[in-house]
């Protein structure tokens, strides 16, 4: 195993960007990273350079876990995947394969390793045989002991899932659905790159996604059989005929979207079908589909015009659970555990009582137990759900459950907190004798000193009780009153909860010498359905009395947190918050951070991608209810903003368009407001780059010192 600490890098950054004389651009950073081995406050220089476990997979037996980490080459700017494996009952992770590689999966008979690995520019699918590699002893294979390729097509394999019996795979490709062949599809994609000409023709939206312009491409599901030597054929079986949509769903759907019946005869997938209206639907459904592609999809939820997704089927076969939404147009409604019969095709959902929102379904080998995840109450627990009864009990609590495994009695847990980042944990399955099994990052964090933290509870908006929590400096003395950074969240229906963050994480500002206060106000999640609805046509009303609330609250709770040297900083709706609070309650701060925030309700109608979105949280179109959308518009209060602020805005965010940050900064400039504008054109809504990352933060940090920094005494 490689720690982070014992990577080779050459040479310091300087601790904050320099800025070109009357220019608006930033001067280039060192190439290379040393982390500091003494003792010392936790920085994004420690951040960036963390190995990120992630992906767990068991093997059949339950003994070995198969697992993803990333590591960063900082000087080629970009992180490296790999894939270990490592001996549950005892022993050290180990390296599968001598190149660049991700989602590793498990043959049935846990001989082999399947994975993911680019060939020439084209990412394929491998498979590497574990038993020899675990019989030479972790050293590196001879050759004939080398990772094999199996697919050998023309496009990009997205996503794939093996078959119960490991005779065949599902595969997913981004194809044009008019087009027969793969080859169909890169022929057209070759002749376009050749064409001098540059422009591209829409006739319906999206236009663009997220961070991608639309090519015109659908992610579509085919079926391979392994030949005797276990190869695949170039070309596959169409399963997803006929359906406009993309399996798995752009821009992050992955594996968890398509399954196999038990007996490998029947594949079931979620999708939203596409039409003129995908800008504006959650509808998605579940389909089943023959194995052998002898007949069309058909559409099992066809009733339900919300959201259906994430099938599982029982072990026995009879059983179909999957997630359901009831409100169409709307993400962040709850998900309910459904189960569809499949000889009679009667429905009902398991756990209507319960009032969370479960992810992460996976089921146990007897069929009497499923396994979700769902934030609760600033953690984000693994849960247990009867089938029968939908009794739920709450397995591991505190900190975040990434994502995990289940093989026969044991789990395997990609679980992490606050000030932890991701490791592995085994524990049974009932929740009990939780143990630790890899420790990536544990020499990194010896050194670098994290800030303590505490949630507490509030009276917030209709006297409704409201939670958040503060993060003490790194280094923390009793007695001493500490400047604070005020985090509001994004989402807006999501969460600060107990977990690890390579954004947004409140130990990088405790290691600068910040308190953090963060608010889980109105809309929240983990606190019940209605209370994240709540937030949908109010967006600058209740949240802003919580956050108005919890900062006295705060005060009033934590002696150590200075109110007269405060920031506030947010991104997404915690961006559009803090133009909001810019204009309506700018008394308490000293600077404000805006990423990739909403400046201009009635524009990011029309700028933005997922008009869904818009259209939930204002109750229609813009053109159909304008009052609503200018309700709480930050462009109308400009005349009021007075405090310094920072904005950052990347040139690749669709969702959010540059435009809204643009918009913020020549309002600050042309009234004389203290204020800045960072831009990165290769970023999207997220800023993932590592150089970038580092960049962001030693802004984002040079700010807020800047601003809070004590008054110097009088000579």
């Amino acid at each position: 195993m490689r720690n982070a600490l014992t990577i080779a890098l050459l040479l310091a950054l300087a601790t904050s960007p320099v800025l070109a004389a009357d220019t608006d651009t930033v001067a280039p950073v060192d190439t290379a990273i040393t982390l500091d081995h003494a003792p010392h406050p936790f920085n994004v220089r420690d951040l960036v350079m963390m190995q990120r476990v992630s992906d767990p997979q068991l093997s059949p037996d339950g003994r070995h876990a198969a697992f993803s980490v990333r590591s960063t080459d900082y000087a080629a700017n970009k992180g490296v995947n790999a894939i270990y494996i490592q001996d549950l009952d005892g022993g050290e992770p180990r390296s599968v394969v001598n190149m660049a590689a991700n989602t590793p999966r498990w043959s049935p008979d846990g001989r082999s390793l399947y994975f993911l690995a680019p060939v020439n520019g084209v990412v394929q699918l491998w498979r590497r045989s574990v038993g020899d590699l675990l019989a030479a002893g972790g050293h590196r294979p001879p050759t004939s002991l080398a990772p094999v390729q199996v697919s050998h097509g023309v496009l990009d394999v997205q996503a794939y899932k093996l078959s119960p019996d490991g005779k065949s795979v599902l595969l997913s490709y981004a194809v044009f659905t008019d087009c027969d062949t793969l080859a169909c599809t890169k022929q057209m994609q070759d002749k376009r790159a050749a064409d001098k000409a540059t422009g591209t023709l829409y006739k319906k939206l999206f236009v663009r996604h997220w961070d991608t312009w639309s090519d015109g491409t659908r992610n579509q599901l085919y079926l391979g059989r392994f030949d005797e030597k276990g190869q695949l054929p170039t070309e596959s079986t169409l399963l997803s005929r006929g359906i406009d949509g993309d399996v798995p769903s752009k821009p992050f759907g992955d594996d968890s979207e398509f399954a196999f019946s038990p007996d490998g005869k029947t594949v079931y997938f979620g999708v939203r079908i596409a039409g003129r209206s995908e800008p504006w639907s959650t509808n998605f459904d579940i389909y089943k589909v023959p194995a052998d592609g002898s007949a069309v999809p058909a559409n099992l939820t066809a009733e339900n015009k919300a959201w259906d997704a994430y099938p599982v089927p029982s072990p026995d076969g009879k059983t179909l659970y999957y997630l359901a939404m009831k409100v169409p147009g709307f993400e962040a409604d709850r998900f309910g555990i459904m189960a569809l019969d499949l000889a009679t095709g009667a429905k009902r959902e398991i756990d209507p009582q319960w009032d969370r929102s479960p992810g992460g379904m996976g089921i146990s080998a007897d069929g009497k137990t499923l396994y979700v995840t769902a934030d609760d109450k600033g953690q984000h627990p693994l849960f247990a759900v009867e089938t029968a009864s939908g009794k739920v009990r709450q397995l591991v609590g505190d900190g975040e459950v990434e994502s995990y495994s289940l093989a026969g009695s044991r789990l395997l847990l990609a679980r992490n907190d606050l000030k932890r980042p991701t490791d592995l944990y085994t524990t049974n399955a009932d929740g009990k004798d939780l143990k630790q099994v890899t420790h990536y990052n544990t020499a990194l964090l010896k050194n670098a000193h994290e800030g303590d933290f505490e949630f507490f509870t509030f009276k917030g908006w209709n006297n409704e009780p409201v939670q958040g929590y503060v993060v003490k400096p790194a280094g923390y003395q009793p007695g001493k009153k500490y400047p604070v950074a005020f985090i509001i969240h994004g989402g807006p229906q999501g969460a600060m909860t107990n977990g690890w963050s390579y954004r947004w994480n409140p130990q990088t500002y405790a290691g600068q010498g910040f308190a953090v206060v963060t608010i889980n106000f109105h809309g929240s999640t983990g606190y019940g359905q209605k209370f994240t609805d709540s937030i949908s046509g109010d967006w600058g009303g209740k949240p802003l009395e919580d956050l108005k609330l919890g900062w006295q609250a705060a005060l009033d709770k934590y002696s150590f947190l200075d109110g007269n040297r405060a920031c506030a900083l947010g991104a997404s709706y915690g961006g559009y918050m803090t133009y909001w609070i810019a204009g309506v309650w700018n008394q308490p701060w000293k600077c404000l951070i805006d990423h990739d925030g909403v400046f201009d309700a009635r524009m990011m109608y029309y700028a933005t991608e997922e008009l869904w979105f818009e259209e939930r949280e204002n109750g229609g179109p813009q053109y159909e209810v304008p009052a609503n959308y200018e309700k709480f518009n930050p462009v109308d209060h400009v005349k009021d903003w007075r405090v310094p602020m920072l904005v950052v805005h990347s040139g690749n965010d669709f969702r959010i368009p540059i435009t809204q940050g643009l918009g913020a900064f020549t309002v600050m400039q042309r009234r004389g407001v203290p204020s800045e504008f960072l831009t990165f054109p290769n970023e999207n809504h997220w800023v993932l780059k590592p150089h970038n990352s580092v960049l962001w933060h030693d802004t984002v940090n040079a700010w807020l010192k800047q601003w809070t920094a004590e008054p110097k005494a009088k000579q």
